[in-house]
């Protein structure tokens, strides 16, 4: 249990106290790229869900949030960055370039300072 696991092994521990066993131990590590729960104790399953950071994951169930390709996929710090699958893959890839472009022509710079005599016409104008 202290190195990550890949492949077809899924190590079940149990625990008593879930804050000190479960929650606190998980976060004294990197944040987990998957996390499964398997509870019926709606209040616990709210309760991990909310305190711990993770990639994504699944209640009573493993891995199947990875195949479906509307629900994104990735992880956090160590474990990843950003969301893969669908529109969040291709959101993730992809870099969007904010561009002002003035008009060379007509080119009055109201807006800026110093305000002076601007800010009079501009009053004129918008009363």
């Amino acid at each position: 249990m202290g190195e990550e696991i890949f492949g077809p092994v899924l190590p079940v521990i149990t625990f008593k106290d879930l804050q000190t066993e479960v929650i606190d131990k998980v976060k004294e590590g990197e944040k987990p790229l998957s996390l499964y729960i398997f509870s019926k104790n709606r209040k616990e399953i709210r309760t991990v869900l909310q305190q711990v950071s993770f990639g994504g994951g699944c209640v009573n169930e493993t891995i199947m949030h990875i195949g479906n390709e509307n629900m994104p996929f990735g992880g956090v710090g160590e474990s990843g960055i950003g969301s893969y699958h669908g529109r969040d893959g291709f959101d993730t890839f992809s870099h969007k370039k904010s561009m002002l472009i003035k008009s060379s022509w007509f080119n009055i710079d109201l807006l800026k300072p110093p305000y002076g005599k601007k800010l009079k016409l501009i009053r004129k104008v918008y009363k």
